[in-house]
């Protein structure tokens, strides 16, 4: 086990407030209806372009995540990502738009998730009536940057902004060189941007998990036991759910899995440790975070806060509020992943009657020959 301190764990909890915006990340930052976008690097770099970008927490996870926001009407043009590229919408109405020329859409509304596959243009522009918020999950903890539209590079030329072969924003109107051609990224040809994959919105379609889509069921082992019984939704890839009937509508390798877990008011998750690093961003107030095998750590999240949690360190959840909260998990890894469960929570468990089989899914005790504790 892994055991932290109260400030090494507050140090992992990103609260809404300390996130902290750039609005020159890219190149498109002074483009006319492009240039009041703001950019947020919570955990990792992204896909920025500035030098001015703060990185919340720097630490490697296998995944990056950052946020958008901006005003009514306001576009983040067409680009390509080579790693995975997930939209969470918290908050707002964002319209999606893909295809050589943004020709496809997709309205994003909250709770909605959307995984774009990568080496195909996208771009978003707010479609509502407020700032919204989008929180983004990208794969890999080196993204490799983005290619913008050919249309974006040229135009951002005249308002003096270069981008370099290294991924590095130049910005002539605040003093750096004009740099050669060779110093940077070309233009993708119309022969190359004709040869990217093209995909239907019917296809798209099957990459959004919006919140009427999502398949709640009881999610761990402890599902019976006194002031338990969570609930998760799958999303993408192999999560934390111990249900063996839980699949995710998203199953293509991103590098990371993503589920919902929904909680009651005095609910909870009992004890377990993971392998893997875990991420949780709540959507509403009101989740207790214990960590150590004593629970002598404690955190209260905020609602969009983020909190990164050690592999191997003890964890334990418990709704202290009054409505039901909904946090995103985010887990390293595209392998199933397998709570270590403490061993007393196992044992009641089965006294309940149920028990983990040999894949790691909840069973009913009965059906299980031979069956051994399973303890840490």
């Amino acid at each position: 086990m892994v055991r932290i301190s109260q400030a090494d764990a507050e140090a992992r909890h990103v609260k809404r407030s300390d996130y902290q915006s750039c609005t020159v990340a890219f190149i498109d930052c002074k483009k006319p209806g492009s240039h009041l976008k703001q950019n947020y690097s919570i955990i990792g770099p992204g896909v920025t372009s500035s030098t001015e970008q703060v990185i919340n927490l720097p630490e490697a996870h296998g995944f990056n995540i950052g946020a958008a926001a901006m005003p009514p009407g306001i576009t983040n043009n067409l680009h390509i990502h080579f790693t995975a590229e997930v939209f969470m919408v918290y908050d707002g109405e964002y319209t999606f738009r893909w295809g050589p020329n943004g020709e496809n859409e997709f309205v994003g509304r909250p709770g909605d998730i959307l995984s774009v596959p990568t080496w195909i243009y996208r771009g978003f522009v707010n479609s509502g009536d407020n700032e919204g918020w989008i929180f983004t999950t990208l794969g890999g903890d080196n993204t490799g940057g983005v290619i913008f539209h050919p249309d974006i590079i040229r135009e951002a030329a005249d308002y003096g902004l270069y981008l370099s072969k290294d991924n590095v924003l130049i910005d002539t109107t605040n003093g750096d060189p004009v740099p050669s051609k060779d110093q940077c990224i070309d233009p993708m040809s119309a022969q190359d941007v004709a040869k990217l994959r093209a995909y239907s919105p019917e296809e798209m379609r099957k990459r959004v998990v919006t919140a009427d889509d999502r398949d709640y069921r009881p999610g761990f082992i402890d599902l019976e036991l006194d002031g338990c019984g969570a609930e998760i939704a799958p999303v993408i890839g192999h999560g934390i759910s111990q249900n063996r009937d839980h699949t995710a509508r998203i199953n293509n390798p991103h590098g990371f899995s993503m589920e919902w877990l929904r909680v009651k008011p005095r609910q909870g998750v009992s004890p377990f440790t993971l392998d893997e690093k875990m991420v949780v961003i709540p959507r509403q107030s009101g989740v207790q975070i214990s960590l150590n095998d004593s629970g002598d750590v404690s955190l209260d999240l905020g609602a969009w806060d983020t909190l990164s949690i050690p592999g191997g360190t003890v964890r334990a959840l418990k709704n202290v509020g009054d409505e039901v909260v909904e946090l995103l998990v985010i887990v390293s890894g595209d392998h199933q992943k397998r709570p270590k469960f403490r061993s007393h929570v196992i044992e009641a468990a089965h006294r309940e009657g149920f028990v983990l089989d040999a894949q790691g899914y909840v069973a009913e005790a009965h059906l299980i020959p031979n069956y051994g504790m399973v303890a840490e």
